[in-house]
């Protein structure tokens, strides 16, 4: 038996696989991946040698690929990760996003379709599509607001976002539709080890120990549920085992922090394990130009899966933390592989004023 796996190369998508086969007794996992700019096949080093690991190079959107994937390995179940996520690359061009995330989540569901429709018995009745999604496409809170539960609205506020929505409702409708048996997770802003330096957490550790300014939008007050990656992975496995078909279920950390606040615990781990003798990071804290229509908050009400499967994060904000810059730590070619020409590139562009 395999699973097959989108965007196994990417920051969740390869904690996932890696967290899976570390099981001996594991299913085997077929990993389809397009490697664009934040795929990485160093991430997946570990697995070299193992047979239970398939990688292939393609695209979600090529339907061939993926007939022929399913034809061959007769997957039990897809499990599916790959997606352009970063907000303001969005914002900058929203075009690849629409692409991937909406015309690659369509392709998918239409290749499980049909290879869900020509299984018979036992192996038709196993059959799983996970799509794996954001908090993001419920919007923005309110200071006042209760978390987002899995019946709040959709009211997408960026292009990634939007994008996402727009296949979270295809995999709603090919279930209610055509009865493809679809499970669908929204989590929180996810962080850990393997995540490329564009984002928040890594991006403060990364430019930290360059000793370069550490950029906070606006006032840094936005808020987000923080969910360490491996958390994540945990709960996926608990909604694909035993999830009810067709249902949403929130993945969150139940960890509510203001960005600012989050760069200072950064900066105050680093103090500790990796001080500078120029002085305390948070000396490198810059303020800069808010992001255009920036959510001020997210939060995730996480009880549906707590309650149905039993799932809660096993980590603290506080304990994923201190691993997560650890990590970082610990692998500094890791950080120098990926910083490659058009990260830097892509770092001025967004920072550099």
């Amino acid at each position: 038996m395999t699973i097959l796996v989108t965007g196994g190369a990417g920051f969740i998508g390869s904690n996932f696989v890696l967290d899976w086969l570390a099981d001996p007794a594991a299913e085997g996992v077929v990993n389809l991946d397009a490697l664009t700019y934040a795929g990485n096949r160093a991430n997946l080093a570990p697995l070299a040698g193992d047979a239970r690991h398939v990688f292939v190079h393609g695209d979600i959107c090529d339907r061939a690929l993926i007939d022929q994937l399913l034809a061959t390995h007769q997957p039990r179940a897809i499990v599916h990760f790959a997606a352009e996520s970063h907000v303001d690359r969005s914002i900058h061009g929203p075009g690849a996003f629409m692409k991937t995330n909406v015309d690659g989540t369509f392709t998918l569901l239409e290749a499980a379709r049909a290879y869900w429709g020509g299984l018979q018995g036992e192996a038709k009745a196993a059959f799983r599509f996970h799509h794996v999604s954001t908090d993001e496409v419920y919007g923005s809170l309110k200071p006042s607001d209760p978390p987002f539960a899995e019946t709040n609205p959709y009211e997408p506020n960026s292009p990634y976002s939007a994008s996402k929505a727009a296949s979270d409702h295809l995999v709603r409708a090919w279930h209610h539709t055509y009865g493809l048996p679809v499970l669908t997770t929204n989590c929180s802003n996810n962080y850990g080890p393997l995540h490329f330096p564009e984002k928040l957490i890594p991006l403060m550790i990364v430019n930290a120990l360059a000793g370069k300014p550490l950029p906070v939008y606006g006032d840094g007050q936005q808020i987000r549920d923080w969910l360490y990656v491996k958390d994540h992975c945990s709960g996926i496995r608990a909604v694909l085992a035993a999830g009810r078909l067709g249902e949403t279920y929130n993945i969150g950390g139940w960890n509510e922090m203001a960005n600012i606040d989050i760069v200072k615990t950064v900066c105050g781990l680093l103090d500790e394990l990796r001080p500078d003798a120029a002085g305390p990071y948070a000396r490198l804290i810059t303020y800069v130009t808010d992001r255009p229509g920036h959510d001020r908050r997210y939060a995730i009400d996480a009880r549906k899966i707590e309650r149905e499967l039993g799932w809660r994060p096993a980590e603290t904000f506080a304990t994923g933390i201190r691993k997560t810059v650890q990590w970082y730590l610990d692998n500094p070619q890791w950080v120098a592989d990926v910083q490659s020409g058009s990260y830097r590139d892509w770092v001025n562009q967004q920072y550099g004023a």
